[in-house]
């Protein structure tokens, strides 16, 4: 029989072999992005950047900087929306119990499961009737039907876990619904309020499907359409295609570190009954 010793560094040697694994894409592409053009078809390639050349990033902030600055103002405009309507019906969905929750969370779930495409074909004739096409404050109400009803979920979950004393006690003070709400639930809700967030974020940043179909002429067009039209254009100038998802990577890798300790406490709240 193996000692604990022996199975803990087993373990850890599987994990490090699983990581490194999957996080070599991650490195193939930033070593492909500090990789001069003339080295770009070399047989066998280089694992690591001998020669590294930072052009490729040089070209990329020179193209794409205007559309990193639409993706973070639509990012933070989803976080916003999705936190004012999502925390408000979390709390009603936990703690005031209205007649038929059970019924809003099974749509919840079932709005979860329609393709991403078939939502976009469907807004795609809403604004064309209403003329918000090509429009950065559209993406954000787009974004947001997909990150409302995920962070509605996780709103019900963690504000079920709140001792109903606290409200009571609340309540008791003279505090309204909505007092209540904003004074004593919301503040105890940080875990959910950072998770929402993040999810909501990284959503938006990552969005295709929506910008493809809703926002593919506009003026003010977000990174992953800046970096779809630049690969289209530059398709053999692959350092500067790496470079920019490198940039493009940064901000959501960022805020995966900082707030991952939230994450976990957020995504795993109602799990555990008292």
């Amino acid at each position: 029989m193996r000692s604990p010793v022996a199975r803990s560094r087993r373990n850890t040697v599987i994990g490090v072999v699983l990581t490194a694994i999957m996080l070599f894409p991650v490195y193939w592409m930033i070593n492909v992005s500090l990789t001069p053009q003339n080295h770009m078809r070399k047989d066998p390639p280089d694992l690591f950047p001998l020669h590294p050349t930072f052009s490729g990033y040089q070209a990329v902030l020179d193209d794409q900087l205007p559309y990193l600055g639409t993706s973070l103002l639509i990012g933070l405009g989803t976080v916003a929306l999705t936190v004012v309507l999502s925390a408000p019906a979390g709390y009603t969905m936990a703690k005031l119990r209205p007649r038929g929750a059970g019924t809003v969370s099974l749509l919840l779930l079932i709005a979860q499961m329609i393709p991403g495409i078939v939502m976009a074909m469907g807004f795609y004739g809403i604004f064309l009737d209403l003329g918000i096409m090509n429009t950065w404050w559209g993406l954000i109400v787009a974004d947001s039907t997909i990150a409302v009803p995920f962070g509605t979920m996780i709103f019900t979950a963690f504000m079920s876990g709140i001792p109903d004393e606290l409200i009571s006690a609340a309540k008791v003070d003279g505090a309204s619904v909505w007092r209540t709400f904003t004074s004593v639930v919301l503040p105890v809700s940080r875990n959910a309020v950072v998770t929402v967030s993040l999810f909501s974020f990284l959503w938006a940043w990552s969005d295709f499907v929506f910008a493809n179909t809703l926002d593919g002429g506009g003026s003010m067009r977000p990174i992953t359409l800046g970096i779809y039209k630049y690969i289209g254009n530059n398709n053999q100038e692959w350092n500067a295609i790496m470079a920019t998802a490198v940039i493009a990577s940064v901000p959501a890798a960022a805020l995966l570190v900082l707030a991952q300790r939230y994450v976990a406490a957020g995504v795993t709240a109602g799990a555990v009954k008292d």
